[in-house]
């Protein structure tokens, strides 16, 4: 589960690690995930969220370990999604004397999941601080990044910011700092973590940034993953690039197929589509993870949809993957919808719509054929490609 960890002079990381979590809400979080939380000790004691419920015997075991949980006199709630809020009716239970600090949405959000009208809850917004002896806290209400209730604490002493769900990554590891993992492993969790959580959020995230780069900061304590103290400058450049969905010379041609027909097209697709500088791959729904999936869509400069029809519709699998996308709201690409049908149409057309209401720009009409693509449409397919693969290259 993990040990507390001090990772500034009195400040110690508390918060558990959970190896065997495989979901969060739809996301795949195959490499399991941390509930960070983190205590803070001065004058005046104040611990920064909690963890999920089921681990909150173990937040209070690792607080004992430093303090008596009885001595806490702040809990500052940076969010109240419930990965980082269950476990407050514990911690509060056992420091009754406590005040939490939160946003007044993040009021509004604790009372409403756990009742608390006994709790003292100060409400805090953007330029607020807190003294608690050699320390003051400050406090920048980040909304929607990513609920309502956001906001970041900044210890300017300890060129510390605690920044909830930026720059977090779902990630269990031996070590607690980015450090001490490979850096492409932790660069790749970040890339997956934003991808399937903040991807929608780009705007938000762009009016955030220069808030956060203000400040003087050498060490990033983010509620999931591990703490940055070497790579905050490359977050911070990806964070900008990962706004804008950046596109890059990637065409991806994302698919699934009943009889084989509309793989067929795909295939013909990609084969259009590949060559040297150009990072086209071949994903098939069925096989592969929408998180993993979402994950390369991110920096893809074209996507390429099909699907065949069934009983008048896309695929289920199709389906999905178009809703998913449509949520998270991918910007700056191009695209193309295509698949196979028999004696009715409209599963392609549906794609097209679907991608229509996502913001991406079409390249063509739908791109069909009736039960089986003859040689002729094979070569409109890699016709398809190689226009995708002509229009990304810019991106080199």
């Amino acid at each position: 589960m993990g040990n507390p960890v001090e990772i500034k002079k009195n400040i110690y990381s508390v918060g558990v690690k959970d190896w065997n979590v495989r979901d969060f809400h739809g996301y795949t979080t195959s490499r399991g995930s941390t509930y960070n939380a983190y205590l803070i000790v001065d004058e005046k004691i104040a611990l920064v969220d909690t963890v999920k419920n089921r681990f909150s015997s173990r937040l209070l075991e690792n607080i004992a370990k430093i303090v008596d949980p009885a001595k806490i006199d702040y809990l500052i709630s940076n969010h109240t999604e419930p990965d980082h809020s269950s476990s407050t009716p514990h911690v509060m239970a056992a420091a009754p004397g406590a005040t939490i600090i939160a946003t007044a949405a993040g009021k509004s959000g604790l009372e409403k999941y756990y009742g608390g009208s006994d709790w003292k809850i100060n409400v805090v917004k953007t330029g607020d601080t807190l003294n608690i002896g050699s320390r003051t806290l400050s406090f920048v209400a980040t909304p929607m990044a990513h609920w309502p209730d956001s906001m970041v604490t900044y210890s300017p002493s300890d060129k510390l910011l605690f920044s909830m769900d930026i720059f977090g990554q779902h990630f269990a590891s031996s070590g607690c700092f980015d450090d001490e993992v490979p850096y492409d492993e932790l660069m790749r969790e970040a890339k997956k973590y934003y991808a399937n959580i903040i991807m929608h959020l780009g705007k938000v995230v762009k009016k955030t940034l220069p808030a956060v780069e203000q400040l003087d900061i050498d060490m990033a304590a983010p509620a999931h993953g591990l703490i940055l103290r070497k790579h905050i400058p490359d977050f911070v450049a990806s964070y900008k690039d990962w706004a804008d969905c950046k596109p890059t010379p990637k065409v991806l041609v994302i698919y699934d197929t009943m009889w084989m027909s509309t793989e067929q097209m795909a295939k013909a697709i990609l084969e259009g589509a590949t060559r040297p500088g150009v990072d086209a791959k071949l994903i098939k729904l069925s096989v592969n993870d929408l998180t993993e999936i979402m994950t390369e869509v991110l920096d893809a400069g074209a996507l390429a949809v099909g699907s065949p029809t069934l009983n008048n519709n896309i695929l289920p699998t199709c389906a999905a993957f178009c809703a998913y996308l449509r949520g998270l709201k991918p910007t700056n690409k191009i695209g193309a919808a295509f698949g196979s049908h028999g004696w009715a149409g409209g599963g392609a057309k549906q794609v097209d719509e679907e991608l229509e209401k996502t913001g991406i720009a079409r390249v063509r009409e739908p791109l069909t054929c009736v039960y089986k693509p003859d040689a002729a449409t094979l070569e409109e397919c890699r016709k398809l490609g190689a226009e995708l693969a002509d229009k990304v290259e810019q991106y080199k």
